[in-house]
């Protein structure tokens, strides 16, 4: 007795179509072909958008929104209020790059040259009219600065008011000393000579710290001009 005829594939090893399922599904899976999409195919794996989409969290904006909140306008918007402040070192600024303030610029501290030069001449005209005037006439420059220009600028007043009282205090000992001289026949000759030592070697002091734009406070002084 022969064997009736088995349908195609019935004997044949390995797995068996599902009848319930779909029609071709049950044909073995193909690799994918080269170039396509899959394992080795194309886009390559880093060209994929990262988990958080695009942009990159690297590339995120700030959490404020552009501008950075560092680079927001100011609140008087720009420029700043007053302007912006000149560069450092700029010729005609101060040497922190402000403003210069009032006072703070021409020679050594003074408003112009004409300052600077009643300023000396109240103390180093001092110390010479000590030596012309053998220690009485020390404080007729210092008189003579005050009323010339100390009367338009209170700088040139200050050194000439503290030449002046400083002058007119050694006067007052040049004498005193003058009058010892005579009343010991002479004898005490030194005594002037030591005494306006004393005004010429201060004025002389007085006048480079003027010179160097420094108000001098002359010790041993009376003050007999405000």
């Amino acid at each position: 007795m022969t064997e009736p005829p088995r349908p195609p594939g019935a004997g044949d090893s390995g797995p068996q179509p599902d009848p319930s399922a779909p029609y071709g599904s049950g044909e073995p899976p193909t690799a994918p072909l080269s170039g396509a999409p899959g394992a080795g195919g194309y886009p390559p794996p880093g060209d994929y958008p990262p988990p958080g989409g695009y942009p990159p969290p690297g590339a995120q904006p700030p959490p404020g929104g552009y501008p950075p909140p560092g680079a927001q306008p100011p609140p008087g918007g720009y420029p700043p209020p007053g302007g912006y402040p000149p560069p450092a070192g700029a010729p005609g600024y101060g040497a922190g790059g402000g403003y210069p303030g009032g006072g703070g610029y021409g020679p050594a501290g003074y408003a112009n040259n004409d300052e600077k030069t009643w300023a000396l001449v109240a103390h180093f005209g001092g110390a010479a009219g000590v030596i012309i005037g053998g220690g009485l006439l020390g404080w007729v420059a210092p008189l003579i600065a005050m009323m010339t220009r100390g009367q338009q600028s209170p700088t040139v007043r200050a050194h000439a008011v503290a030449a002046l009282n400083f002058q007119i205090t050694w006067t007052i000992a040049s004498v005193l000393a003058w009058v010892i001289t005579v009343i010991t026949c002479g004898i005490l000759f030194f005594v002037p000579m030591l005494v306006w030592l004393v005004p010429l070697i201060f004025g002389i002091i007085g006048g480079v710290k003027a010179n160097e734009g420094v108000l001098y406070r002359y010790p041993m002084t009376y003050n007999f001009v405000k």
